[in-house]
């Protein structure tokens, strides 16, 4: 059963005013109106981040950093503040902290790569849960066959739910050097205790990272609250342009890790015999950047701010519980997982239906899920099937939208038995 208590704000957002901002929402598919609830593979894009993205390619375009003319830096200080913003937005100590990348997926892998170098030795263990999407177990494979040393998974229970006392006897029985774990899962939409999980690894020395990718559009997340040591995240997931993403890392742990690509900006000096790396945060930032990218993320983060980050988890709670209760009443329909505290995804299986026969029919009534694996085909093998529907949230959904979806489930069911 989820969780039904959440904090009531005094005000509900004005959903039909909101979905004008979003132009792609306001189309047909197959005839009928269009129904997103793709949500957790990528969000729209509201106009206040369209136009900013058109305004800095027609008025300003030009790259960051090395131009002494005007347009470069009217494009600098715009980047720069782009990264202010983020750092504004999830509290950062200093913007020093907000490393640019093109998305949670390269946050991660920069983080496996070279906090694995600094500090990874020959029987090390990396700790992850098993709820993990693939890009927050691939780099640490690869990191831990480089360096000879262990991944161990924090394991579930049949709800989605981490097993927190197997979790406990792990930290306390491996030399585990760092743990990685999904904020939000993507497929199951599970909310994990993560302040408890930092708490004990920080009792034991051990610094934490979260992806944060199904967490940053739905939540308020506070670093220095959470006092977390690495975050990582993307745009797209929060309204903003593809192919930019933040990876936030405290200053002592990004000053003692080395460089995780090198090139242009991320360099002091140049010889043929020695190369004198950048400060924070152009260490990290090797090459020219998303520029745009990142004055668009900035925008998004504006337009969630404006909205409200707290009414924004309300509305979707809502949205949530509505859909569940929805969906129970359909014929052969299992909810794969049923954690107490949950994000905005709905995921289910349809007994005796591919997922992806279920999606298909869905598509031909305008109504756009994700089905598959979800990149976390460790999470279907532990429930064993192929995957899930999954239907994911955003706050400029409707009720009246998951009752087509109710309705376009049941047709599929009909159709497919």
């Amino acid at each position: 059963m989820i969780d039904n208590t959440t904090i009531l704000t005094t005000e509900k957002l004005d959903v039909e005013r909101i979905r004008k901002d979003f132009p792609l929402l306001d189309q047909e598919v197959f005839g009928q109106p269009l129904v997103y609830l793709d949500n957790a593979a990528t969000t729209q894009k509201p106009l206040l981040v369209l136009d900013t993205l058109e305004n800095y390619y027609r008025e300003y375009n030009s790259n960051v950093h090395r131009g002494v003319h005007h347009l470069s830096q009217v494009a600098t200080e715009s980047y720069e503040a782009a990264r202010r913003r983020v750092c504004e937005f999830i509290n950062a100590k200093s913007s020093n902290e907000i490393i640019f990348t093109r998305g949670t997926t390269e946050g991660i892998n920069l983080v496996a790569y070279s906090f694995g170098k600094k500090y990874i030795k020959e029987g090390d263990v990396v700790l992850i849960s098993a709820m993990e999407h693939h890009s927050n177990i691939v780099p640490w494979q690869i990191m831990c066959e480089d360096r000879n040393a262990m991944l161990k998974v924090i394991p579930m229970n049949e709800k989605g739910e981490l097993l927190m006392d197997e979790f406990e006897k792990l930290v306390e029985n491996n030399p585990v050097k760092i743990i990685a774990v999904t904020y939000v899962s993507n497929s199951l939409g599970t909310v994990n205790p993560v302040e408890d999980i930092i708490a004990l690894a920080h009792k034991n020395n051990i610094p934490v990272l979260l992806d944060a990718a199904q967490a940053i559009q739905h939540l308020p997340l506070d670093v220095q609250k959470l006092d977390v040591d690495f975050i990582s995240f993307s745009g797209h997931k929060v309204y903003g342009p593809t192919g930019i993403g933040i990876l936030y890392g405290k200053e002592k742990w990004l000053n003692e890790m080395p460089p995780y690509q090198g090139g242009g900006d991320m360099i002091k000096t140049v010889t043929f015999e020695k190369t004198l790396y950048n400060e924070l945060p152009y260490k990290f930032e090797a090459g020219t950047p998303d520029v745009s990218g990142a004055i668009g993320l900035a925008a998004a983060l504006d337009y969630v701010s404006n909205i409200g980050i707290d009414k924004i988890a309300e509305a979707e709670h809502e949205l949530l519980i509505y859909g569940t209760d929805a969906l129970s009443s359909v014929k052969n329909l299992r909810f794969i997982g049923e954690a107490k505290n949950k994000s905005a995804a709905i995921s289910f299986f349809i007994d005796g239906s591919h997922p992806f026969d279920v999606g298909e029919i869905l598509d031909k009534q305008g109504i756009a899920v994700r089905t598959g694996h979800h990149c976390t085909q460790p999470v279907m093998d532990f429930f064993n099937i192929p995957g899930t529907v999954r239907a994911s949230l955003s706050f400029y959904n409707t009720k009246e939208e998951l009752d087509k979806l109710v309705i376009g489930v049941e047709r599929a069911v009909k159709v497919l038995s």
